[in-house]
């Protein structure tokens, strides 16, 4: 089964050009923990704004800041945004999903309910409240992000349980005595694991876009944490005097949430033989 899908996965093109581009963005990440060719809080003004040379691939800021140093932490602030944030909404959103499927009633009624209510304030609006009260930064960004990702996981959680809770051997478990958890963890979450891990992916990719959009509108992460999205915020006043210092993190951010999404794609259409089948 295994080589089987192994098989199908290197013949899915989009699939393996998401997982490249993915691959790329954790190794960038996993390189800028030991190494970055300056370090990223070296200010240097008289080589400010150098175009692309052999000491500086591509070239430096307005501050005379290496712009591969910068692009490449700014993979890691990325990668960390994502993981706690899209964790957050997993642990939890998977949680309230599966007791609003097992319990049913007014259980379910509230759990959706209150995802409802939640979907009215999206990330860039619970990261402005959480802003005011507390002050920016990172911390308040994933913060903000996974309390928009635990609706997302409830509703796909709930939607996707209640059809297993309504096949034959859900029945004959309950037959042999089962509780609702026992029933959860031995037969509902295994069977809807492929779909939860094809939405974290999906939802890995909005909370990159997301923590970029917030750090470019000066909510996300603070200086001197390199950040994608606040090097285009300090992009926007170079743009005919530098104008690549826009083009490096928004192709980053760009390559990123496509070779995730498409990963994404993948993995939908490879644990789904009948959307394969289609294709």
């Amino acid at each position: 089964m295994n080589d089987r899908l192994l098989s199908r996965a290197l013949r899915h093109k989009s699939f393996l050009i998401g997982a490249v581009l993915t691959l790329a963005l954790g190794l960038a990440a996993l390189l800028s923990l030991w190494w970055t060719p300056y370090p990223v809080a070296e200010i240097d003004i008289p080589a400010k704004l150098q175009p692309p040379s052999a000491s500086h691939w591509l070239g430096t800021d307005s501050l005379g800041r290496d712009i591969v140093s910068l692009l490449l932490v700014g993979a890691q602030n990325s990668i960390v945004v994502g993981l706690i944030a899209v964790g957050i909404g997993l642990v939890v959103g998977v949680a309230l999903g599966c007791v609003a499927s097992a319990r049913r009633g007014w259980v379910e009624e509230l759990i959706m309910r209150a995802s409802d209510f939640t979907f009215a304030f999206p990330a860039l609006l619970s990261a402005i409240m959480l802003t005011a009260i507390y002050g920016p930064g990172l911390v308040m960004s994933i913060v903000a992000i996974g309390i928009f990702n635990i609706p997302v996981f409830a509703r796909i959680t709930r939607g996707a349980a209640n059809a297993v809770w309504a096949r034959d051997y859900i029945t004959a478990a309950r037959a042999a005595g089962k509780g609702p958890l026992a029933i959860t963890l031995d037969h509902v979450l295994p069977n809807i694991a492929s779909q939860l891990i094809v939405q974290a992916s999906i939802s890995f990719a909005t909370a990159i876009l997301a923590e970029a959009a917030l750090s470019y509108l000066g909510l996300g992460t603070q200086p001197p944490q390199p950040s994608w999205g606040r090097m285009l915020n300090e992009a926007q006043t170079l743009m005919f005097q530098a104008p690549m210092l826009a083009v490096y993190p928004g192709v980053a951010i760009v390559l990123s949430v496509l070779g995730l999404n498409l990963m994404g794609d993948g993995l939908r259409d490879l644990m789904d033989p009948k959307l394969a089948r289609q294709r």
